[in-house]
């Protein structure tokens, strides 16, 4: 079974923000689900380096432009490596293999390709054509500022694939999500589509386009063909993955990904992804995120603070995924004070302690009370609980089946009474624990692609490999569990 997800590739122009480490959290949160389900995983991210906003960038450091990009990708590879990002690939249009790939996709589209003079605005901060009307105050609906562009371009007979991309969104009801996104782009190309232009000629900072060197690609057109490129286009066939990948993407970006990037592929013969899903933005304590403002939040400092899991459980557990979000730092302590270091870090502190006062010898016992055998097969269920919502992208729901798990477990702790029974050397005890240590691990297996460093502390204090899910239903032997540590010490949690 193949399964292949993809962040958008970020920008350079800036530094990495609480914006990029979300889209990654997420096709990595999807991506470690999907290998632990038995999948085999494709999972690309990257940066984006061509472009008159990075050429910009660089001559306001001083710097020449190969030169700042190759800083500013090693900072989006530090932040990926940072939050345990484990993609299979990342991709920088810079290289070599990309500018091979975004050229041989450009002769594949040629047909659909003319010669003209592109008049009209064009935001240099988002790299997007504007038409006058959504103009207000000299800002395009992104708040980019327009500037006025006249030069002779190629176009990309765009307009030709609007009843085409209007029937497969028809045919494809899951192409697009969540729903309101689909709305919004079936809106968009209703509305009609112009030809798109797909060169630039007043600045060399880009892929030259096959055949004319005055010319270099549209940074869109080369940017999208990089889920291609890691894909091995245009060498491999590419329908190995794409007809199974799933573009994770910001909301700010979808039009470009789901009207250009099917188009282009349509033109090409190419499969199209499966879904393009689009997230909403974060703010900050009710505020847009600003440089100006200065309440950007750099994810490298709040794991510094409060570290990486608990930031990437913050995430998506706040906020259901596709929706808007506000950060703050109150809210993300109460939730590492309450639902990690209460919740789950106190669950599995309280169970495994107590098996170490028998020395740490677990004593397995399969033979249930009702109410220990309901927490069991509840402990059983939880990946095919979880399994529908991750494949909708929704984390938030997955989420809330594991704490649903943890609720339960915490509940059965308090009912059941272990320390009472070890007293009264109660022959249900080892069953009791046995149903606790179930429940725990399957716990584990379901936060380890939110919270992997977690999950696998948790997998080493009760000797699980935690390679796939199909551990969950191997019954405990009897053994010695090493002597656990506290999963969020106070330290990191309080206050």
């Amino acid at each position: 079974m193949n399964f292949c997800i993809t962040t958008p590739i970020y920008y350079i122009n800036g530094d990495p923000h609480i914006g990029h480490a979300y889209a990654s959290i997420a096709a990595d949160i999807v991506a470690r689900f999907k290998r632990l389900d038995g999948y085999t995983v494709h999972f690309s991210t990257g940066t984006d380096e061509h472009g008159i906003k990075v050429a910009r960038a660089a001559e306001a450091k001083h710097m020449e432009t190969c030169a700042y990009s190759d800083m500013m990708a090693q900072r989006f590879i530090d932040i990926a490596k940072r939050m345990n990002i484990a993609a299979n690939d990342f991709i920088r249009t810079t290289e070599p293999r990309h500018i091979k790939a975004a050229q041989a996709m450009w002769c594949m589209l040629e047909h659909d390709i003319y010669k003209d003079r592109y008049v009209g605005w064009y935001d240099a901060r988002d790299e997007a054509f504007v038409a006058e009307s959504d103009i207000v105050d000299g800002k395009a609906p992104s708040g980019g500022t327009v500037e006025w562009m006249e030069e002779e371009s190629y176009f990309f007979r765009l307009s030709a694939y609007q009843d085409k991309l209007l029937e497969y969104y028809e045919a494809n009801p899951d192409f697009i999500s969540p729903i309101s996104r689909r709305n919004e782009v079936i809106a968009f190309v209703k509305s009609g589509l112009k030809d798109l232009s797909i060169s630039r000629s007043q600045f060399s900072w880009g892929v030259p386009v096959p055949g004319d060197n005055k010319h270099v690609m549209y940074v869109w057109i080369d940017a999208l063909v990089n889920y291609l490129t890691s894909q091995g286009f245009p060498n491999n066939d590419v329908s190995k993955w794409m007809n199974e990948c799933v573009h994770i993407v910001g909301k700010e970006i979808l039009r470009f990904h789901a009207v250009y990037w099917p188009a282009f592929l349509m033109s090409a013969g190419l499969p199209l992804p499966k879904k393009i899903f689009a997230h909403g933005w974060w703010t900050c304590e009710g505020q847009k995120m600003s440089k100006s403002v200065g309440n950007v939040v750099d994810p490298n400092i709040v794991a510094d603070k409060y570290g990486v899991d608990q930031l990437r459980y913050f995430l998506f557990r706040e906020v259901p995924f596709g929706e808007d979000g506000d950060f703050s730092e109150q809210a993300l302590q109460n939730r590492i004070n309450y639902d990690l270091a209460n919740d789950l870090g106190n669950l599995v502190q309280r169970v495994l302690a107590f098996i170490q006062k028998t020395k740490g010898l677990f004593t397995a016992q399969y033979c249930f009370q009702p109410e220990a055998a309901q927490l069991v097969d509840h402990a059983h269920d939880l990946i095919n609980q979880m399994r529908s919502h991750i494949d909708e992208q929704n984390l938030f729901g997955a989420l809330q089946c594991v704490w649903g798990l943890v609720s339960r477990t915490n509940k059965f702790v308090n009912d059941s009474r272990p320390w009472e029974l070890a007293k009264k050397q109660d022959p249900q005890l080892n069953s009791v624990l046995t149903a606790l240590c179930e429940a725990i691990r399957a716990i584990a297996f379901g936060i380890a692609p939110f919270m992997p460093d977690t999950a696998k502390k948790i997998f080493e204090y009760m000797n699980i490999e935690g390679k796939s899910f199909s551990e969950i239903q191997i019954k405990f032997v009897d053994q010695k569990f090493p002597v656990p540590s506290p999963l969020f010490p106070k330290d990191t949690h309080a206050c």
